[in-house]
């Protein structure tokens, strides 16, 4: 659905998501955007081509070291994004429609814990006795705190 309200703008949901990740971390090496946006270096290269022949990225040699090739964010892109991001919170806000904010914090508490689980998992410091889940209240409070801060 995502791709449908996208497709007016001539970019698909793959391409907005490399844009937007290389606009914040502009001049990324390509390997380590791959790395960081989790998806094989080959992948990352097709999209960083089609961006690339939209006018959207440009792709240069690191100064130090020529085999490296940093990804920029053009001109042309930045006033694309701006566009782009109107279209994301239209999007989004169809999305939540109706749920109550709480119900939207809750969610997005207990997503964030998902991902804390999942990466202790993933890099071996998962304890089985559910040490984890005890970790996880303290600091969805200090969220809470840092939310309400903001």
């Amino acid at each position: 659905m995502f791709d449908r309200a996208l497709a007016p703008l001539g970019i698909t949901r793959s391409q907005w998501w490399v844009l937007a990740f290389i606009s914040r971390k502009d001049g990324l090496p390509q390997v380590q955007l791959a790395n960081e946006l989790d998806v094989g270096k080959v992948a990352v290269g097709a999209l960083i081509d089609r961006l690339e022949t939209s006018g959207f990225v440009i792709r240069q040699a690191d100064p130090v070291d020529r085999r490296i090739k940093r990804v920029y964010v053009t001109k042309q892109a930045r006033g694309f994004l701006e566009k782009l991001r109107k279209e994301t919170d239209k999007f989004n806000a169809r999305i939540v429609n109706g749920i109550d904010r709480k119900q939207l914090e809750a969610a997005s508490e207990a997503l964030l814990a998902m991902k804390h689980n999942l990466l202790a998992m993933s890099d071996g410091t998962e304890t089985e006795s559910g040490e984890d889940e005890e970790e996880e209240a303290p600091r969805s409070k200090t969220r809470k705190k840092r939310r309400a801060a903001a």
